[in-house]
């Protein structure tokens, strides 16, 4: 009776077939791993002797030539780890305290935040503008936050962002008549201002010693002067006594116009409304735009030739 093959007969039958061979070879190189984890001595030699954590005097020394340095921030290895941090920190803030009661956007206090280019001078960072407009807005969020029911810990977090002198806290001086019954109103339009004296009288206008003809030949410009009197029929109530000074025709009436209006609302405080509805107490912050290299004038482009 024929004897069956046995396993050297089947790896010599199939030495060409290398899937056969790994098949085969598979379950004794497993078997011999697992009996040389097995002995103590194979296990001594891989793992590290345990250590006893129950008690101080049982932990080793410290290896100072070992030892690792361990970064104190989480965002260490960032671009911008101070701006991170801090960024996180806001969210963090954000979302313990969200639940807390706010008031209207418009009843918020009033709070100046720092610049872009400030707060890069006081992390040291290049922050791009648009990544710090997102502290703004959490800030701005924390904000409306009631006084009355703010945490220490949040006011003392948004107060690197404040500026350090707030502009809106600064009391601004009341404007009063003084003895001779004058009021004063300074007002600026582009590169021109203007410093008016209004008194009650009979409608006479001088402005730097001349008549109102005499320095503005245009009627528009006249017509703007005295707009804020015409505005609420105060024409022939009082006398307008004014300096001027810089820029043209039309930005010098127009800077009389605010400087007529605020001397105005020291006199008559409730035409405050119809002043505004009028245009007359806004100052008007627009300007021309500035030429620019290669352009003709600010926007202008010159004409494009082919050849």
């Amino acid at each position: 009776m024929a004897s069956k093959p046995s396993f050297t007969l089947l790896l010599r039958s199939c030495y060409r077939c290398h899937q056969c061979r790994a098949q085969a070879a598979r379950p004794v190189r497993r078997a011999y791993l697992q009996r040389s984890l097995t002995t103590s001595t194979s296990r001594q030699a891989i793992a590290a002797p345990p250590i006893d954590f129950s008690s101080q005097d049982n932990l080793p020394p410290p290896n100072v030539h070992n030892a690792r340095v361990v970064p104190a921030s989480p965002s260490y290895f960032s671009g911008r780890p101070d701006f991170t941090d801090n960024l996180l920190n806001l969210q963090a803030l954000l979302r313990k305290y969200q639940t807390l009661p706010t008031v209207a956007p418009g009843q918020a206090p009033r709070v100046a935040w720092r610049t872009v280019s400030q707060y890069r001078l006081l992390v040291g960072e290049p922050v791009r503008a648009s990544k710090y407009h997102q502290v703004v807005e959490i800030l701005k969020r924390l904000n409306q936050i009631h006084p009355a029911v703010m945490p220490q810990e949040l006011h003392e977090a948004m107060q690197i962002y404040k500026r350090d002198v707030n502009p809106y806290a600064v009391a601004k001086r009341p404007s009063v008549v003084d003895e001779d019954g004058r009021a004063v109103g300074i007002g600026r339009r582009k590169s021109s201002s203007a410093k008016v004296y209004l008194v009650p009288g009979e409608g006479e206008v001088l402005v730097n010693g001349k008549t109102i003809n005499n320095i503005f030949g245009r009627i528009h410009d006249r017509e703007s002067a005295l707009w804020a009197l015409k505005a609420t029929n105060r024409m022939d109530k009082y006398n307008v006594w004014a300096l001027v000074s810089g820029g043209g025709t039309t930005g010098q009436a127009e800077a009389l116009t605010l400087g007529t209006a605020k001397a105005l609302m020291v006199h008559e405080p409730d035409l405050k409304p119809v002043l505004r509805r009028a245009g007359c107490v806004t100052r008007d912050p627009r300007r021309v735009e500035r030429k620019k290299p290669g352009k003709l004038k600010a926007r202008k482009m010159p004409a494009w030739v082919k050849r």
